[in-house]
């Protein structure tokens, strides 16, 4: 298999990031042809077969650069095969109210183009790595501290994207 993929991703403190380098080196694996950029460095999707967007989320949301990836590039992405996958540390059980926290964090991509795969992967955080702010709001809304990536589930579902 010889395919051309982007992921172009979104973080603010790291751990998109790392996951996209995680999905970048799964699709190498399987023989893809894989940038992975910031979605600021991206200058175009001309040569790509796949590109993959991810974004963590701040305030029940993608990241403001995330969105605006997307809306720019909407016409090139409704052409080409395209994943997203958001990275989060709430709602991550099955229940259905955090589903539905789930579907609301993509409302905006999902509004704005049509992915063929959607992930959801819960996050990390650090609290000491938090601006004062951040640390309060984080404790406001009762978020669980530590590492919760699923990197078996990361893998999987990155092995999957573009068969």
């Amino acid at each position: 298999m010889h395919a051309k993929v982007l992921i172009a991703y979104a973080t603010k403190r790291g751990s998109t990031f790392e996951v996209a380098q995680a999905i970048g080196n799964i699709l190498s694996k399987q023989g893809a042809e894989v940038d992975v950029n910031a979605v600021q460095e991206v200058r175009s999707l001309d040569g790509y077969c796949t590109v993959i967007i991810g974004s963590a989320i701040r305030m029940a949301a993608w990241l403001p650069d995330a969105v605006d990836f997307v809306k720019k590039y909407q016409q090139s992405l409704e052409e080409i095969r395209t994943a997203i996958f958001t990275v989060h540390i709430l709602n991550s059980d099955d229940t259905p109210e955090s589903e539905k926290e789930r579907q609301a964090y993509t409302k905006e991509i999902n509004d704005i183009i049509a992915p063929q795969s959607e992930a959801f992967f819960t996050g990390k955080v650090e609290p000491a790595e938090l601006r004062f702010v951040e640390r309060m709001l984080f404790k406001a809304v009762n978020s669980p501290e530590g590492d919760f990536r699923d990197w078996d589930y990361i893998r999987s579902w990155a092995k999957q994207v573009i068969d």
